[in-house]
């Protein structure tokens, strides 16, 4: 059987493809420019051109394919019911779907695909972290608006749980709350990761609207500005609270932000 997945080259894209091949299977990798990206990905990976978001371009793609890992991301939300209604028309009998942090127009039609299907409800990426790294790199700097806990997943362990409910029977209609195995600060991670440099690192507080506007800036639209920063200003019990579904699925400890900084140092 063959597996298509969207979002291939993407920070937890490339990791679902590396434990599929990992465990033996046909793979498709998504991607806009497939010749670009042929040394990105083991041999074996079939690279075939377009963009969940454009599902029009996608029928050569999906031809043949079993199983599906969707990523959600911007712009998606409209684009996306129609790619499940393609994908679910061409055979697709399995999807996983990482939301994008609410049950959205995509993650709805997963659900109402008629085909099995599974919800990775991901809490913060560890590489999230990476946005710091320019002011790490050149000022030794971190300015955030809030310092509360987040109980950040590694992406390696949302490729290695993708994996798993694409190929494995049993998690149909799920819906699995992904969080790493501590709940961590800002300045917890920042503490973290000047061990790991072997140099300091500042956390200097901002506002809220200085976090916002900071976003605006860089051509991220208001709402989803407001988004991002409520995100953190409104940290819920699923955000911050360590759950035990990771290593329960994928049959290991989930890995820690330490490990995280000592595989991406060379970042910062």
């Amino acid at each position: 059987m063959t597996t298509l997945v969207t979002g291939a080259t993407g920070n937890t894209g490339r990791h679902v493809v590396a434990e599929l091949v990992r465990r033996g299977e046909r793979v498709r990798a998504l991607t806009r420019d497939p010749a670009a990206n042929a040394g990105r990905f083991p041999a074996e990976v079939e690279l075939v051109a377009g963009t969940h978001n454009e599902p029009e371009t996608l029928d050569a793609a999906l031809h043949g394919v079993d199983r599906l890992h969707v990523t959600v991301t911007a712009g998606l939300a409209e684009a996306g019911p129609e790619l499940v209604r393609r994908a679910v028309a061409a055979g697709v009998r399995r999807l996983t779907v990482l939301w994008g942090g609410w049950v959205g127009p995509v993650e709805q039609a997963v659900a109402d695909s008629g085909v099995e299907w599974t919800r990775l409800e991901a809490q913060e990426f560890m590489s999230n972290t990476l946005t710091w790294a320019a002011s790490i790199r050149d000022e030794g700097v971190v300015r955030e608006p809030y310092d509360l806990p987040s109980a950040l997943v590694h992406e390696a362990d949302i490729g290695a749980v993708a994996a798993v409910t694409l190929l494995d029977d049993g998690h149909a209609g799920q819906a699995y709350n992904l969080t790493g195995p501590e709940s961590l600060t800002p300045s917890e991670r920042l503490a973290i990761l000047s061990r790991t440099l072997g140099r300091d690192i500042t956390f200097q507080q901002i506002t809220h609207e200085q976090a916002i506007n900071r976003l605006t800036a860089t051509g991220v639209s208001q709402a989803d500005a407001e988004y991002v920063v409520g995100w953190y200003a409104e940290s819920n019990d699923s955000s911050r609270t360590v759950d035990d579904t990771v290593p329960r699925i994928i049959g290991r400890p989930a890995r820690t932000f330490t490990r995280w900084t000592t595989e991406h140092a060379n970042r910062f």
